[in-house]
């Protein structure tokens, strides 16, 4: 976000050829698309009319909808004070103009690839196990109570995303982009990733039959089950059952 058009188009234009631009020219407007669009990371100047960059940057951290998405403060202004004022509002860095675009491109491309880093440790984490991530920030606690909720849901085939979405009060759509975000699944993906690792937990207790897993896993057809399981673990649950008792007799 950038009030001066030459510089904003500046900026684009030293940009455009590595990653996707959205512009707006104010604070206020900058906001409006932050919350729309789900940037990956927003680029503002701090010295904006009707919402300066601090303002705008301390609104997108503190909103649940957006509080993912890193920024980085701009400013013709100098001193320590003016750079602990703008990454206390929660920016990820900051930079003084006039500056080296190179510097501002590998400042971009390190925030991207430590929230990519941060997308696959959720990933980690939701694969194994959901219910024992440690809270630490408004991210983590997100992501939590959306495992919680889908984990203590498992064996509801009735529960939706819809449902998921007004649980944790925020849109499908936020909810989407979030959850994409921090693990690189949707939420319907998600919820049936969840699905499929209590099964092969209640495979390998050898207890249930696979009709009565398929049920206790939240799926309403068997077929789809069978179908599904293979989709994630390219062998159908009879089969996957055959081979845990096969390893027993070989050990």
């Amino acid at each position: 976000m950038e009030d001066n058009d030459d510089f904003r188009f500046y900026i684009k234009d030293n940009l455009k050829a590595f990653f996707n631009i959205i512009e707006a020219e104010n604070g206020k407007k900058g906001w409006q698309k932050a919350l729309a669009q789900h940037p990956n990371l927003v680029v503002s100047d701090i010295s904006m009319p009707e919402m300066n960059g601090n303002d705008l940057c301390l609104k997108i951290k503190s909103d649940k909808r957006t509080s993912h998405i890193p920024v980085i403060l701009l400013t013709a202004l100098t001193g320590e004070d003016q750079q602990l004022k703008g990454l206390e509002t929660g920016a990820s860095d900051y930079l003084t103009k006039p500056f080296n675009f190179e510097i501002l491109q590998s400042k971009i491309r390190n925030i991207l690839s430590q929230q990519e880093y941060m997308r696959k440790t959720y990933q980690k984490q939701v694969d194994v196990s959901p219910t024992e991530m440690a809270v630490d920030s408004p991210d983590e606690l997100f992501i939590k109570k959306v495992l919680v909720l889908i984990d203590s849901n498992i064996s509801n085939p009735n529960f939706s995303v819809e449902e998921l979405s007004n649980e944790v009060f925020v849109s499908r759509y936020t909810l989407y982009k979030k959850i994409l975000a921090m693990t690189g699944k949707t939420p319907n993906e998600l919820v049936r990733s969840m699905r499929l690792k209590r099964a092969v937990q209640l495979l390998e207790t050898g207890h249930l039959t696979i009709s009565q897993i398929c049920h206790k896993v939240g799926f309403k057809s068997q077929k789809y089950f069978v179908r599904t399981f293979k989709s994630e673990y390219n062998t159908i649950p009879s089969r996957y059952l055959e081979s845990l008792s096969e390893e027993i007799m070989d050990e």
